[in-house]
């Protein structure tokens, strides 16, 4: 958090680190008063690999959004993603001792606590344990149990782990440019903060974020998450194998996929040309617009094949009503909604940011889709534990000491 009452989140992605500063305004809505984006520089598949470039990268993002904003980030919310994320789910199970009265907040404390207990490697530490739902007396699906009255209670939890060192690697690279981690939030729950409606999570929707280096999944039914993944493919892939098939550099590949990429090749003129940078004496070369869609195309339906086994391994399909919401950079090429729905056989759709007022112009974008979702976790985790110790604030119990942890390092000089 900032001064003010104001709010910050850092979206550490593959390709582009966004620093994001905001407060709420009325009616639910997001007013941003800062942003501040760099490219990212020692990350690959949204883990560190290098923590001083990924600090500096870091250093930049902030002191754009700070300068933007006219507030000094103190603390924020920072996204997680990656390949060592992994999740479960758990039941935890109490009694009520004393049955004349109701449910409290610590009640419900107790019983996420319980279903912290889970058989998790060593190396492993649990990022989040969301409530699904909750059981008084037999009676489920219940959303928050607080006032009720019952002898036992019991919750369905969706529990998300990641390996201690890319979460300590991630941590530092932050409190190194002296900002304080408030939470780590998976980046797909973030994304779906930011573009999902409650009655496509109610029957049953795929968040699927195409960023730089993953694609991240997060599957939501009856109204709570189900089940979350990361995909070790994303955007970058899309590239390399343009620069594999039309022999051009990088940044031209990356260029060419943004200005004429198109994910059905079929809706582009057969006989349209295009110029690009490429590799050898002449130092370009042209290009049929259909021959880049068609690379285009074989990778997205990759993607989008993966996406539906690991969907397929978690439910059967049959209950994914509202079908598929597309967002992060990789929703940005023409077409991918038309994709997905062939390849999939749901119904589909580009998810981009919402209620938003302020410096909205960057991003209502799905590329910012994630940095806005944080955002918006980090004003509800607020205003849930300005009411009481609600279960969102009890997610983390031992981020208490590791918050005082994060203070300490970040105050006082190794």
């Amino acid at each position: 958090m900032t001064r003010g009452g104001t709010f910050a989140s850092i979206d550490i992605g593959t390709t582009k680190i966004c620093t994001v500063v905001g407060e709420m305004a009325a009616e639910n809505d997001m007013r941003i008063l800062g942003v501040g984006i760099a490219p990212s520089e020692g990350l690959s598949r949204g883990m560190v690999e290098n923590i001083r470039d990924a600090t500096e990268a870091i250093k930049t993002s902030i002191d754009k959004a700070e300068k933007s904003s006219g507030t000094r980030i103190l603390s924020a919310h920072v996204g997680v993603a990656g390949q060592h994320i992994a999740c479960l789910n758990n039941r935890g199970i109490i009694a009520i001792p004393d049955r004349t009265r109701p449910i409290s907040p610590d009640d419900v404390t107790r019983v996420l606590d319980g279903a912290r207990v889970v058989s998790i490697p060593t190396n492993r530490e649990i990022i989040h344990v969301i409530p699904r739902y909750y059981v008084v007396d037999g009676q489920d699906h219940i959303s928050d149990p607080v006032g009720m009255y019952g002898t036992r209670l019991d919750v369905e939890t969706h529990i998300v782990t990641g390996v201690d060192s890319s979460i300590q690697n991630l941590t530092k690279c932050v409190e190194n440019v002296g900002v304080q981690v408030d939470g780590l939030i998976l980046e797909p729950l973030a994304s779906a903060e930011a573009v999902l409606d409650q009655e496509e999570k109610e029957q049953g929707v795929v968040l699927v974020d195409i960023g730089g280096g993953t694609t991240d999944i997060a599957l939501f039914l009856e109204g709570s998450v189900y089940h979350t993944a990361v995909l070790p493919v994303g955007g970058n892939h899309v590239t390399r194998d343009i620069v594999v098939g039309l022999r051009a550099p990088f940044q031209a590949a990356e260029e060419a996929k943004r200005k004429w990429g198109h994910a059905i090749p079929s809706m582009v003129d057969a006989r349209e040309e295009i110029t690009l940078e490429a590799f050898g004496s002449e130092g370009s070369k042209t290009e049929l617009r259909r021959r880049l869609c068609e690379i285009v195309q074989a990778r997205n339906e990759e993607i989008l094949e993966m996406v539906t086994a690991e969907v397929k391994r978690a439910v059967h399909d049959d209950v994914i009503s509202a079908g598929i919401v597309i967002t992060g950079g990789g929703a940005k090429l023409q077409g991918i909604d038309l994709l997905a729905e062939q390849v999939t056989g749901w119904p589909a759709r580009v998810g981009m940011p919402r209620n938003l007022h302020g410096l909205t112009d960057l991003l209502i974008d799905p590329a910012y889709a994630t940095s806005v979702g944080l955002l918006q976790w980090a004003v509800n985790e607020a205003e849930a534990s300005a009411w009481h110790r609600t279960p969102k604030a009890s997610l983390d119990l031992s981020g208490v000491w590791r918050r005082l942890g994060n203070w300490a390092r970040v105050l006082l000089p190794e």
